[in-house]
C-alpha cells in the first residue's frame, strides 16, 4: 500500500508540474496583452517601467516561468494585476462556494443515480429502463448553458421562486436565516449540475450492473433460491459501482477547478466565475493558480477513487 502511494504521489507531482507548465505557456499565447491592462497611457515612462517590473512582466518568458514554478512550490502563486491581492487569498475566497455546489451536486447524484440506474438494470428492456435510457441521453447531452438559462428565466424570472443570481442576499444575514438564503441560491446552479451528473451516473451504474449480473457468480446466486434484493445488494452491488465510483471521481476533480459556464450564467462567486473574470480581465497568475488547484484536486481524487475501488474489489491489487 505504501508503495503504491508513493508511485502514485509521484505520478501525480509529475501531472500537476506537466499541467501547470502547459497552462503557463498556452495562457501567454492569449491574443491580447495584460500590459494594456495594467499601464495606464497618463503614466510617466519610470512609473510604467516600476510596473512592469512589479509584476515580472519586465523578464524573458524563460525566466518568468522559472521564476513562477520556484514561487509555486514554495506556496506563493504571486499576486493578481486586476485586485492586487495574493492569488492564493483570491482562490480561497471562491474555492468554499464551488466545493458547496459540489457536495450539494454529487450527493444527491448519487442518491438518486444509483438507485434509479439499478432499477434500470434490473427492468432491462421495459418501459422504465427505456424511459431512463431517453431522459439520460437528454442529461448527458443538454447544453448547460442553454438549460441555465431556462431554468432562471422559468424559475427565477417568470415564477419568481429563486434568485436570479449571486450566493446570497447582500447584506449577509445571519444564523439560520443566512444558511436558508445560500439555500435558496445554490439551488438552481446546484440542480443544473445535478442532471448533467446524475444523467452520467445512472449511464455507467446501469451498464455495470447489467454486465455483473450475467456473472456466472450471481446466476449460481440466484439458482440458490436467494431472494433478488439480497442477491444484488450482497454480491453485485460492489462490483457495479466500481465504474460509478471512478467516473465520480473524475467529476469531482473536474468540478473544483469550477463549472465555468454554471457559475458564471449563476452569477455565483466560486473558481469556475474567477476563471471566467480572469481570462477576460487576462489576469495571468489568478488563471495559473486556478488551474493549478484544477491540477491538485484530479490528481487527487484519482488516487482516492483508486484506493476506493480496491476496497470494493479485492481483486485488485494496488501497485501491481
Amino acid at each position: 500500500m505504501l508503495k503504491y502511494m508513493f508511485r502514485r504521489g509521484l505520478k501525480g507531482l509529475l501531472t500537476i508540474f506537466v499541467s501547470i507548465t502547459i497552462t503557463f505557456f498556452i495562457i501567454r499565447l492569449m491574443p491580447a496583452d495584460p500590459v494594456t491592462l495594467l499601464v495606464d497611457p497618463k503614466m510617466g515612462p519610470e512609473v510604467q517601467k516600476a510596473m512592469m517590473e512589479q509584476f515580472g512582466l519586465d523578464k524573458p518568458l524563460g525566466e518568468q516561468y522559472a521564476i513562477f514554478i520556484k514561487q509555486a512550490a514554495m506556496g506563493n502563486l504571486g499576486v493578481s494585476f486586476k485586485t492586487r491581492e495574493p492569488v492564493t487569498e483570491v482562490i480561497m475566497q471562491k474555492l468554499p462556494w464551488t466545493l458547496l455546489l459540489l457536495v450539494i451536486t454529487v450527493t444527491f447524484s448519487l442518491m438518486v443515480g444509483i438507485p434509479i440506474g439499478m432499477l434500470s438494470a434490473k427492468k432491462r428492456n421495459q418501459a422504465f429502463d427505456k424511459l431512463v435510457n431517453v431522459l439520460v441521453v437528454v442529461g448527458i447531452s443538454i447544453f448547460i448553458p442553454f438549460l441555465s438559462f431556462a431554468f432562471l428565466y422559468i424559475f427565477a424570472y417568470y415564477l419568481k421562486l429563486f434568485p436570479t443570481g449571486g450566493a446570497y442576499t447582500p447584506p449577509p444575514g445571519k444564523g439560520l436565516d443566512y444558511v436558508l438564503d445560500v439555500a435558496r441560491h445554490a439551488v438552481l446552479p446546484a440542480l443544473t449540475l445535478f442532471i448533467n451528473n446524475v444523467a452520467t451516473i445512472i449511464l455507467y451504474t446501469r451498464n455495470s450492473m447489467i454486465d455483473v449480473l450475467k456473472e456466472d457468480y450471481i446466476r449460481t446466486a440466484f439458482s440458490k433460491g436467494w431472494n433478488d434484493k439480497y442477491v444484488i445488494r450482497t454480491h453485485a452491488l460492489k462490483n457495479a459501482l466500481i465504474p460509478t465510483i471512478t467516473v465520480t471521481g473524475l467529476v469531482i476533480g473536474s468540478m473544483v477547478g469550477g463549472a465555468v459556464m454554471t457559475e458564471t450564467v449563476y452569477a455565483w462567486p466560486g473558481i469556475g466565475r474567477l476563471i471566467y473574470e480572469s481570462v477576460s480581465a487576462m489576469d495571468y497568475p489568478v488563471l495559473q493558480g486556478a488551474f493549478l488547484i484544477l491540477a491538485v484536486a484530479v490528481v487527487f481524487m484519482n488516487i482516492i477513487t483508486d484506493l476506493v475501488v480496491a476496497w470494493l474489489d479485492p481483486r485488485i491489487k494496488l501497485g501491481g
